[in-house]
Formats: structure tokens, sequence, C-alpha cells
């Protein structure tokens, strides 16, 4: 009798493996999650970096309507909203764009900036976001391999600005000078005194995360370009600039 007694209220080692097994599962979310949030503090990475960029071009977009040239357009989204300031905005892109969205004030142009025939047309402002560090660099985007190309892409955007009243918004990922291909250059001391070449810097700011916070803060100019970049990590450089009447 005592025997029948402790064999039937002794657990069923089946059952038991089997509530671990669900609780483990219920959990496994919860553990994934942790570590994701975990490695988000300790592991920086580029998340938010549009945010940076399109507030900074969508602050300083002048409040005269004017031609806007969107370069490296994209989903244009930077187009639109330059186009809904009352610009005549033409967007450029190596690649074939097809929007969700069609407004008056708004084309969609594809090309290569290096050799794209605006004719005349000259521009109030470019807008060149998060674009310029890939011309030239093959297997990405569509774009050719020519190592200057992005040099090169500069002094004809210089030259399509009117003189010297034209305005380019310019984000660029900065830090140590370094070439990712072919994925993007990051732009130190000496590669982005060449990119600004025949500007004059009207405002710029520097943008950076740290290793204890994923979060983007505004740094000093030294710190920016003192970071040590990787395929998945830089600063941000964000300027104004205005062409030089004379070189």
């Amino acid at each position: 009798m005592t025997a029948y007694y402790y064999q039937s209220t002794r657990p069923n080692q089946g059952v038991v493996q089997q509530l671990l097994r669900r609780i483990a599962k219920g959990l496994k979310p919860l553990i994934v999650g942790l570590s994701g949030f975990y490695r988000s503090l300790t592991y920086p990475d580029l998340s938010g970096d549009r945010d940076i960029e399109w507030s900074w071009v969508a602050a300083h977009l002048p409040e005269e309507p004017g031609i806007v040239l969107d370069f490296g357009c994209g989903n244009a989204f930077l187009g639109l909203i330059a186009a809904m300031k009352g610009n005549t905005v033409t967007g450029l892109d190596l690649e074939q764009i097809r929007l969700p969205f069609k407004s008056d004030n708004l084309e969609i142009r594809s090309g290569d900036i290096l050799s794209f025939d605006f004719g005349e047309t000259r521009f109030d402002v470019i807008i060149n976001c998060s674009s310029i560090e890939h011309v030239g660099l093959a297997g990405r985007y569509g774009s050719a391999d020519v190592p200057d190309g992005d040099l090169m892409a500069m002094e004809r955007l210089r030259g399509l600005l009117k003189v010297p009243t034209g305005t380019m918004i310019l984000t660029v990922p900065v830090g140590k000078d370094s070439v990712f291909p072919p994925l993007h250059r990051v732009y130190g001391v000496q590669r982005l005194d060449l990119l600004l070449h025949g500007f004059q810097v009207i405002e710029k700011q520097f943008w950076s995360k740290r290793s204890d916070l994923n979060v983007w803060v505004e740094v000093s100019e030294e710190e920016a370009l003192s970071l040590q970049p990787s395929e998945s990590l830089y600063a941000l450089g964000l300027f104004v600039l205005k062409p030089e009447a004379a070189l």
C-alpha cells in the first residue's frame, strides 16, 4: 500500500520535461530580446543615421522656392519634401526609381552624375545626402569603377550650382580616411578636404555614437574625424556649402 502511494504521487518525468520545454520556448523571445537590447547598448551601429541626415536636409532647405536637384534621390523622400515647399525638383539616380506617389513639382531621371546632360539648367539647391561616397565604387548601385569618382562628381555638382547664390546640403560618412568597397568611402582629414575643394563651408555639424550607448549625439569635428570606421559604423558629417566664385 505504501509503495503504491509513493509511485502514484511521484512526478511523471515526461510531463516535467515537456513543461520545462514549454517554459524555455516561452522565454526564448525574451532572452533574444534582452540579448539584442544589451548588444544595442554595447555595440553601436548605423541605426538612426537617416533620421539625423534627413532632418539636417529638411532643416536647411531655403524658404524661398527655387530649382532643386536631389542627387542620388533613391525613394525621393527628400525631393518630395522640397517639392512640397514649392520647389521645382529633379531627382537623379543611377537606378530606375518607381515611386509610390506623384508630384507635379518632382521629376525623376535615371543617369550617371558624371555624364548626365542637364543642358543649361543650373540649380539653386543641390541635395547631396549620403550619396557622394558611393560614386565610383563598383558593385553597388550600378556605379562604375572610378577611384576618384566622388571628387569628380563634387566638381560636376559645383558646376551645376548657381554662383554665388547656390547651396549644397551635404551629408557624408566621416572618420579616419577609409574605403570599404563596394559599400562606401569614409572621409577623414585628407579626403574630406579634397571633397570640399571649391566650396565655402557655411555651416557644419558632426554626429557620432559612443561605445556605451547606441544613440547619436553631436560631437566635435575632432572626435568625429578620429573615429576608426568599419563597414557598419562611422560618424556623420553634415554641411551647408556655397560654391566659390572662382578657382
